[in-house]
């Protein structure tokens, strides 16, 4: 679920004006990272993280990625239903008062093409880190159309984890909830003057 996050950052596209790193912070405020996960079968839940914060360097014009930091408030989880965002916080998914912040930190990224690539980095959950790859698309790369015009990377990024190699077995053996989850990011990154 973590994704995340959010942070794919890592790959993104050669533009002109950049020729050094320059710091990019993900804007809370248009950032977004959602999941899916099965329940008992019949269909996919949906929930939503909706504190997440990060930062990263980033050279457009060698497309190298340095000091990817992404966090997520673990008790940030919207899904829509009250009780079951209570029980997604409790010992049986995220434990948030143990683990309260789920993160993800860039080790590598790799272009594809102008727009499309993966990012691979560490995610920890439960306090659990593992591998994991972001396919990554920037879907823009221009000065933000309002206020100071601070150039800004739209990014969509994507991944699957399974819950047990994160230690979060609840429900997974008999089949109620999903061990595979779909991770979903959209996030603008401002460079930082």
């Amino acid at each position: 679920m973590h994704l995340l996050t959010t942070s794919a950052l890592a790959f993104l596209i050669a533009t002109a004006a950049q020729a050094e790193m320059a710091n990019y912070q993900l804007d809370p405020k248009h950032t977004t990272v959602y999941f899916t996960v099965e329940h008992i079968g019949y269909a996919k839940t949906l929930g939503l993280f909706t504190n997440i914060s990060g930062e990263f360097m980033y050279d457009a014009e060698t497309q190298e990625l340095g000091e990817v930091n992404v966090s997520i408030d673990a008790a940030s989880i919207e899904s829509f239903n009250a009780a079951r965002d209570g029980h997604v916080r409790g010992s049986d998914f995220l434990d948030v008062d143990n683990h309260p912040a789920i993160t993800f930190t860039a080790t590598s990224g790799k272009a594809a093409s102008a727009t499309n690539g993966t990012v691979t980095g560490d995610l920890t959950i439960l306090g659990q880190t593992r591998p994991v790859t972001l396919e990554v698309t920037l879907n823009k790369a221009a000065p933000y159309p309002f206020g100071h015009k601070r150039d800004v990377l739209g990014l969509s990024m994507s991944t699957e984890i399974q819950r047990k190699d994160f230690g979060m077995t609840y429900a997974v053996e008999n089949g109620l909830v999903g061990d595979k989850v779909a991770i979903a990011i959209e996030t603008e990154a401002m460079k930082i003057e």
